[in-house]
């Protein structure tokens, strides 16, 4: 599902599949939604994006020899798409802040980015946990995927040999 496509579905009233709170929880702290994180959102203001500088951002990512199309096409990670879903979800001033911004102010790509330039410090560490648990469970797939087929190779081929060591002369 496009998250793009989730927000406007949240501006309309509608909301996400319904899941257990256990696993809400366990997801929530997985996507580094924790109470400190939502105190900080909650301080958050109209002023606080639409002050923020993002132009600098933009045009070193230009003049580093990169197309607007390449610039559009990197707008969030998986993880980040999925953290802001929840995020909205859970944070019900961030959702209202959103909606007032945009596309009035900002667009979404740039609320979005503003977003997690101002809460990095606080979700960096649980991105890089979820990118390094998804490489964990890539390998581990790659492991059961496919066992090495060389071993069974070798011994296919040692059993097609003739097992008569005997010379094909006599030696007398």
């Amino acid at each position: 599902m496009n998250v793009h496509s989730w927000f406007r579905r949240i501006k309309t009233g509608s909301s996400p599949p319904a899941t257990t709170t256990t696993n809400q929880n366990n997801e929530h702290q997985l996507y580094g939604i924790t109470d400190e994180l939502i105190n900080l959102l909650k301080s958050f203001t109209i002023e606080t994006f639409r002050n923020f500088n993002l132009q600098d951002e933009e045009e070193s990512a230009v003049d580093g020899a990169e197309s607007t199309a390449g610039i559009l096409q990197k707008d969030l990670s998986p993880w980040q798409e999925k953290h802001a879903v929840l995020v909205l979800s859970k944070v019900k001033e961030l959702s209202q802040l959103r909606f007032r911004l945009c596309p009035r102010y900002l667009k979404e790509r740039q609320f979005w980015r503003i977003y997690f330039t101002l809460v990095k410090n606080h979700v960096a560490k649980y991105e890089l946990h979820a990118i390094l648990l998804e490489k964990l469970k890539q390998i581990a797939i790659e492991n059961k995927k496919g066992p090495n087929t060389s071993a069974y190779e070798v011994e296919m081929l040692e059993a097609r040999k003739p097992t008569n060591l005997e010379p094909a002369t006599p030696l007398e």
